[in-house]
């Protein structure tokens, strides 16, 4: 697992955000398009992709695509 990935089918979850817009440093919660839909995608996302539960709180806790990244990164390799 890599950032680039992740950030790429991060960015597929969004229908309207240019993908240019998304960096590991990108505050996602502070883009236009952010909504409580868009996070159940990203939950979803993590369960089929990585194979991981990722939960509200994980998503609170974090700040930007890099912050999820990690969390979820550290999840895989439990």
């Amino acid at each position: 697992m890599n950032i680039a990935d992740f950030i790429s089918k991060f960015s597929a979850e969004f229908d309207d955000t240019d993908a240019s817009e998304f960096s590991a440093e990108t505050k996602f919660k502070n883009l236009e398009e952010w909504s409580s839909i868009t996070a159940l995608s990203i939950i979803a996302m993590a369960d089929n992709d990585y194979g991981i539960e990722l939960t509200g709180e994980d998503i609170r806790n974090s700040e930007t695509i890099k912050d999820l990244f990690d969390i979820i990164n550290k999840k895989v390799n439990a």
